[in-house]
């Protein structure tokens, strides 16, 4: 008998009850987040047209950086969960405890910035702004500045517990955001009429109380990655460094990611209000139907992560390819949906016939690209990422975005008389769909990304 026969088979490390329990809640967390970032505008509406503007154009930054924070914790949550699949408790708990300082110390440092120089930034971003929009800006990104440090290690710990494979928590959390957000909005703007100023502060309060609560489950004793005196500095220069070389490309990546999408809607705003009403709308729409994929996309850095950790590669590459399955029936079922009620959905939202239209034709577009392109485009790179290959899905995603969906918005978007102008940017973005797919596809196929190394 050969020395392959004799070896038994590994058992898988996660059951389908395991994946089961970890994506549900992070779909449900997805669509928690979503009305999170949406209940300040439409509370604020009673304030005004200038506060409204006023955070919104705040939410742009904000947003922006959130994203940053994001990939920092993405590159904790990867290294943690390795060492979990490794076996080595000791290492992720202090992976874990250098995350939480790291996070802390970089949203800290943005805090400062955004604080001294928030008019400045303003101004720079956004150019000449009506004095109204401007003082209610100010007052926004004010208080919603104050939070960043929160948001971060909410982000953080976040991360961390889908890194022991309980998404649960985060839920639960998301939950307890929207509750405190929306309470202190209501108190703040209706009850005192502090419009802006109020919206921020519902934001300050909201992400205090998720960080405080996290950070308290987080000390569970029944917790694996339970972080023993968490409040006496210890700094290991050599686990940051492995945080910042995942966190940073994906930082990169993700900030520059909506630079671009800033780009892109500034050459939409050139095809009038109508055109813009309609892309607003679609966006909006065509975001709920990526939940379950951003949902399995954060489920992946777990699976993947502890899989490799675990010195399973091949466990890697075949729980990709179940939940990638999963995904695409999941989205595929929406996007009919959406294919054939688009044009009745576009209606509830008071737009003028002109805009229903264009966004209805944009989103029956949407659906049938999103069906076939969007996941191979944006969840099974977090497979690649989980492994450490970071800066190959840095260098795709911007060089893609940067060629291929802004390059061919100019170019499809302009007037050659073709009438495409709105359409013609959303093609350019499927365009982008497909160069990703074709390079993500290759590059796990290949398989050089189950030999590197992070841990």
């Amino acid at each position: 008998m050969s020395d392959a026969q004799t070896v038994p088979a590994k058992a898988p490390l996660f059951t389908k009850k395991a994946l089961i329990r970890l994506i549900i809640p992070l779909v449900i967390e997805q669509f928690l987040l979503m009305t999170v970032g949406m209940a300040d505008t439409v509370m604020v509406t009673s304030s005004g047209e200038a506060a409204v503007s006023g955070v919104s154009l705040v939410d742009n930054i904000n947003n922006l950086l959130i994203q940053i924070f994001a990939a920092l914790a993405t590159g904790g949550t990867v290294i943690v969960s390795q060492y979990l699949g490794n076996q080595d408790l000791s290492s992720a708990r202090k992976a874990a405890k250098q995350l939480l300082y790291t996070v802390t110390a970089v949203s800290s440092a943005l805090m400062a910035l955004a604080l001294i120089f928030r008019q400045h930034i303003l101004s720079l971003v956004f150019g000449s702004i009506e004095p109204t929009v401007m003082h209610s800006a100010l007052d926004y990104f004010l208080s919603t500045a104050l939070a960043y440090p929160f948001m971060a290690v909410y982000n953080a710990g976040s991360a961390l517990f889908r890194a022991m494979g309980n998404s649960k928590v985060s839920m639960f959390n998301s939950l307890i955001v929207n509750i405190v957000n929306i309470t202190v909005n209501a108190i703040l703007i209706y009850g005192f009429g502090m419009g802006a100023l109020g919206a921020g502060i519902g934001t300050l309060v909201s992400r205090i109380v998720a960080a405080v609560v996290i950070l308290v489950l987080l000390q569970k004793k029944t917790n694996a990655l339970r972080i023993p005196k968490l409040f006496r500095p210890e700094l290991h220069f050599g686990m940051v460094k492995r945080i910042l070389a995942l966190g940073i490309p994906n930082g990169l990546e993700n900030g520059l990611f909506q630079v671009g999408k800033l780009l892109v809607l500034s050459l939409i705003t050139s095809f009038g209000t109508n055109a813009v009403a309609a892309n607003a709308i679609a966006n909006s729409v065509a975001g709920v139907i990526n939940v379950p994929g951003q949902a399995t996309g954060l489920a992946l850095i777990t699976v993947v992560g502890q899989c490799m950790g675990a010195k399973e590669p091949e466990q890697a590459v075949s729980y990709t390819k179940k939940l990638m399955a999963v995904t695409y029936v999941t989205m595929g079922v929406m996007c009919l949906t959406l294919f054939l009620i688009a044009g009745p959905l576009v209606t509830i939202f008071n737009l003028s016939p002109q805009s229903a239209d264009m966004a209805a034709e944009v989103l029956r577009w949407c659906a049938i690209f999103t069906m076939l392109f969007w996941p191979l485009a944006f969840t099974l790179p977090n497979s690649l990422r989980a492994a450490g290959d970071v800066v190959f899905t840095m260098t795709v995603s911007l060089l893609s975005m940067f060629i291929f969906r802004i390059g061919f918005s100019y170019l499809l978007g302009a007037d050659w008389g073709l009438g495409l102008h709105l359409l013609g940017v959303w093609i350019a973005m499927f365009i982008d769909w497909i160069v990703r797919d074709a390079a993500f596809v290759i590059r796990f196929l290949q398989g050089k990304w189950k030999s590197l190394q992070v841990i």
